[in-house]
């Protein structure tokens, strides 16, 4: 076991078992209000996330698909439900296990690049890896190894208003996988950008998870986006309501349509 299991230990010793779908909810509500005033934002959802997969997940506005985002990010709880992390019971651990395990197995990507303002794309990435409490020299080396995966070399000592929009999606994404965490969650990623640099940035996440073979679940609410990952779900009034592998959509009442330009 890793020292950072042990930390996590006694619930999350099964972190890293392979037999266990990567994230996955059983039954999942979330509801806000009672009565009248009640909203189900989930709607008794069952997912699952394998390893190495690049889902995209869509819906409008108020479908459900940014709270089960922050479900999956240990930013929210479940009303309802259970969600399952390598094959750990989530509801079952302390306020410091859930933050351990946002620190070293989930990595998060906004429409705004919430960088510091008044550091370097450098300092920028060694913050999480300060909150991990790894020594200066290999912190400067996996924060370097890092801007060289996101193309950026040469650019660890400009701050963000010395870059462009799409250079600052760039060295967010580097501090979500600088830390090398199982799951990496990109939350309209290319909401800020112009159409050439967020498909620059797609084409980024697309090539980490081909050749890193990261985990990526995605939000968006365009389909030319959504087209980069391998498997596509769609929120509606809180329930998935289809899926789409290639060029197939699933209904989830067990039936298929054909879906253009999958």
């Amino acid at each position: 076991m890793t020292m950072t299991e042990r930390a996590l230990a006694p619930p999350l010793v099964a972190i890293g078992s392979s037999a266990a779908p990567l994230a996955a909810f059983e039954n999942v509500f979330k509801i806000y209000g009672k009565g009248d005033a009640e909203v189900r934002a989930l709607d008794g959802v069952n997912l699952q996330i394998a390893e190495g997969e690049f889902v995209a997940v869509m819906g409008p506005s108020g479908s459900g698909k940014s709270t089960a985002m922050n479900i999956l990010g240990c930013l929210d709880k479940p009303t309802a439900g259970r969600y399952f992390f390598k094959g750990v019971d989530v509801m079952t651990l302390s306020a410091d296990q859930l933050a351990m395990l946002r620190r070293h197995f989930l990595g998060f990507v906004f429409q705004g690049f919430n960088l510091l303002a008044r550091t370097t794309a450098l300092e920028n990435l060694e913050l999480p890896l300060i909150y991990q409490r790894i020594d200066k020299a290999k912190r400067r080396v996996m924060a370097m190894e890092a801007l060289d995966v996101v193309g950026l070399l040469g650019r660890e000592h400009h701050t963000p208003a010395e870059l462009s929009g799409g250079q600052q999606q760039r060295v967010a994404i580097a501090r979500a996988i600088v830390t090398k965490p199982s799951l990496l969650l990109a939350d309209e990623p290319t909401g800020n950008l112009d159409s050439a640099r967020g498909h620059e940035i797609m084409q980024l996440l697309a090539k980490l998870n081909r050749q890193k073979s990261l985990t990526v679940v995605l939000v968006t609410h365009e389909e030319e986006i959504a087209a980069y990952a391998g498997r596509r779900i769609e929120f509606r009034d809180g329930r998935i309501v289809r899926e789409t592998r290639g060029s197939r959509a699933v209904n989830t009442r067990g039936t298929s349509e054909s879906v253009q330009g999958a």
